[in-house]
């Protein structure tokens, strides 16, 4: 059984930038609920389906399977009116990748760093440009940003 466990948070300034290249990654989701989100992903020239129910504000349980990149596309074009487009960037920090998203589109503005896990109390290094932590708002994940752009929530 697959299993994510990240946790999320602000960006306190732009120090992260330079650290790594970035790749474009655009999704849309089928389903979007508080206790599961099905998702189709376009990265390059790979696609993926999506599956993820909720475990807890940190764990979720998590299946992926590649999907033809035309079937993506055309799952996108005509069955996902839910869409988050984003650049991705990976930086390594000891034995752990920080995913740094930067929003584009609807969200536009929004950047976010992530960290996987292999168990909720698992500890880290903390790069000195991570800001709040934001793992249990729920707004901020990407199946809630895609109902609900980050720019309409006022101050956040």
């Amino acid at each position: 059984m697959g299993k994510e466990i990240e946790r999320r948070f602000h960006l306190k300034d732009d120090s992260w930038r330079g650290l790594a290249e970035g790749e474009w990654l655009k999704q849309g989701y089928l389903s979007v609920e508080r206790e599961r989100t099905v998702r189709v992903r376009i990265k390059g020239d790979e696609a993926w389906l999506t599956l993820k129910s909720n475990i807890s504000n940190v764990s979720r349980h998590e299946f992926e399977y590649p999907i033809p990149l035309a079937d993506a596309e055309t799952i996108l074009a005509t069955m996902c009116p839910m869409l988050v487009e984003k650049k991705r960037h990976r930086i390594v920090r000891g034995p752990h990748v920080w995913e740094v998203d930067e929003f584009f589109g609807q969200n536009a503005g929004l950047v976010l760093a992530e960290i996987e896990l292999g168990d909720e109390a698992e500890a880290y290094e903390r790069p000195d440009w991570l800001g709040v932590e934001v793992t249990e708002d729920p707004r901020y994940t990407n199946a809630y940003l895609s109902k609900h752009p980050w720019p309409s929530w006022g101050a956040a």
